[in-house]
């Protein structure tokens, strides 16, 4: 425990104490949308409740859902999830029942978000009557009355959430959704009570934590996800944002969560090419201004990371969302020193927010586990097999690994003297180093499984034969193209350039902009030996003012 002391502490909060600093940042991942039938038959949200029994069995001190809505108006979606009435209360008992009969200590805290002008349903709502420019609706300005009746529902979502069995609430107000839009002059044109001056502005969200403090008593975990960097032009200044951070911490909340961006915002918060801890710098200057407990976020993928920023001073909780659905046991693993078999989330996107934002359930691209987790189960060979799986790339080191560690004796081929495959091609990318990790993990668990890899060697159909089961995982090879020039020995596919390294010249025709020539065009364009980007590099890159002093934080990006 020594090795992440800060990390690993408990925290008091006057009325409970978390057993660490680690907070699993909420994730909408499709699990929270339970069935008229499903509740009806009191399994709705039966699979939402195996992803966080699994969450809590790793260990992690705080957890916080995916966002649900306080009334039909701040749903995301049509058919989404929300909690304004004891009907739809019930089906999530089994979420805080599956995390608290765990036994770890573990907590759990419902986010309660209302999606405002971000609403993909014609009854979307906002503080104006402005179109997000990511949004299908025009939103309904609130009335005054709309507006203390909105305060009002977040009230009851809260108690409700409290009669669920929840720990506590987390209040989305930050990343561009309805409290966002009132607080901010980007989006809030009214003349009431509830626009014009900043104090009229965060009335909203103030009145909204005092609300819920008085339904729910003192006993209660109230986290505020507060946007500290909007990264819009008319966003909130920083004076503004210490204003509200005290504000908030006058009206009782327990923890402050840093929100960095809103959804809209044309700078990358949490891609792969954002350097970790880029943002917690954010945090660090908001803390000696306030004495309620604030907690970091983005980008922090090891508890190396994680106590740095801890012990830094920059913030009293870390945030990390998509590393739980990399590795739930992350934290488990961080306290009993076995950090190297972490298997780190990569910052890719592709099967978490792709998949969120292509309305099915979400996952991992390293660990198809997560949120399938009903449906995908473990279990020890009922008999054991000696199986041959040939290619080293991240299919065929899933396969031998997940094999090996039930039982089977696996033997894993692959011509390429090293383990990877185009995992290889792709860490060569700027801002694609983090893919060095999924081959960090796969080499340590290759050695722990007992998986026996012959590389630098290609092997034939007799090679094969004394296997009981031979998986052929050997990727995919580049179609051949044909066009008049084709031929020419200056046309190369991407392969010559990022394997074989072959120069291009100063100018270059890359044909296809998908994924592979976004990559290609970033590979020839940048330094060769591109080393990753520093916090500095990256805000000057975006136009970041990394003082945080220019309205918005952006110093040159709207």
């Amino acid at each position: 425990m020594a090795k992440y002391s800060n990390l690993l502490k408990p925290l008091d909060l006057g009325f409970t104490t978390l057993n660490n600093r680690v907070l699993m940042g909420s994730m909408h991942t499709g699990l929270e949308e339970a069935s008229m039938w499903d509740r009806l038959r009191g399994t709705g949200l039966s699979k939402m409740a195996a992803y966080f029994r699994v969450r809590a069995e790793g260990q992690v001190g705080l957890m916080v859902t995916g966002g649900i809505g306080p009334n039909n108006a701040g749903r995301v979606a049509p058919g989404a999830a929300k909690l304004s009435s004891r009907f739809d209360m019930y089906p999530h008992r089994e979420v805080t029942k599956a995390v608290h009969e765990v036994g770890s200590g573990s907590k759990i805290c419902m986010q309660i978000l209302h999606s405002g002008r971000y609403a993909y349903h014609p009854f979307a709502v906002s503080a104006s009557p402005l179109q997000a420019p990511i949004g299908p609706f025009k939103p309904k300005q609130l009335s005054s009355a709309e507006v203390q009746q909105t305060v009002e529902d977040y009230a009851t979502c809260a108690a409700l959430a409290r009669d669920a069995g929840y720990d506590g609430v987390e209040v989305m107000g930050s990343e561009g959704y309805l409290i966002n839009q009132f607080i901010a002059k980007h989006t809030n044109k009214r003349t009431d009570e509830w626009g014009g001056s900043y104090e009229n502005r965060i009335r909203f969200p103030l009145a909204i934590v005092r609300r819920i403090r008085e339904k729910v008593g003192k006993d209660f975990i109230i986290i505020f996800r507060l946007s500290m960097l909007d990264l819009l032009d008319k966003g909130s200044s920083w004076e503004e944002i210490v204003q509200l951070a005290k504000g908030l911490e006058a009206e009782g909340v327990s923890i402050i969560n840093t929100g960095i961006g809103w959804h809209e915002a044309r700078v990358p918060t949490i891609a792969t090419c954002v350097p970790r801890a880029g943002f917690t710098w954010v945090t660090a200057k908001l803390k000696p201004l306030v004495g309620v407990p604030l907690c970091t976020t983005n980008r922090i993928n090891t508890p190396e990371v994680a106590e740095g920023a801890i012990a830094d001073g920059h913030a009293d909780m870390v945030s990390m969302a998509r590393p739980f659905l990399a590795d739930p046991l992350f934290v488990k693993k961080a306290m009993e020193d076995r950090a190297d078999e972490i298997n780190s989330c990569i910052g890719c996107n592709q099967a978490c927010l792709d998949h969120t934002f292509q309305g099915i359930r979400a996952s991992c691209l390293v660990n198809p586990y997560a949120c399938h987790e009903t449906e995908l189960v473990r279990a020890p060979a009922a008999e054991k097999k000696r199986i041959a799986v040939v290619g080293a790339g991240p299919a065929g080191l899933a396969m031998s690994t997940e094999c090996a560690e039930r039982g089977h004796d696996v033997t894993m081929f692959d011509e390429a003297a090293e383990i990877g495959g185009q995992f290889n091609m792709a860490k060569g990318i700027p801002g694609k180093e983090e893919f060095h990790e999924t081959i960090r993990y796969f080499n340590k668990m290759l050695v722990k499984t007992g998986v026996k890899a012959q590389l630098g060697r290609r092997v034939g159909v007799d090679d094969l034969k004394g296997f009981d089961i031979v998986v052929l995982a050997t990727g995919v090879v580049p179609r051949k193209v044909s066009f008049p020039g084709s031929s020419d020995p200056k046309v190369m596919s991407y392969l010559d350039v990022l394997r074989h390294k072959k120069p291009v010249g100063k100018r270059v025709a890359i044909i296809g902009a998908g994924g592979i020539g976004f990559d290609v065009a970033e590979f020839i364009t940048h330094d060769p030996s591109h080393p990753p980007p520093s916090v500095a590099s990256f805000t000057a890159e975006w136009g970041i003012d990394a003082t945080n002093t220019a309205r918005g934080g952006v110093g040159g990006v709207a």
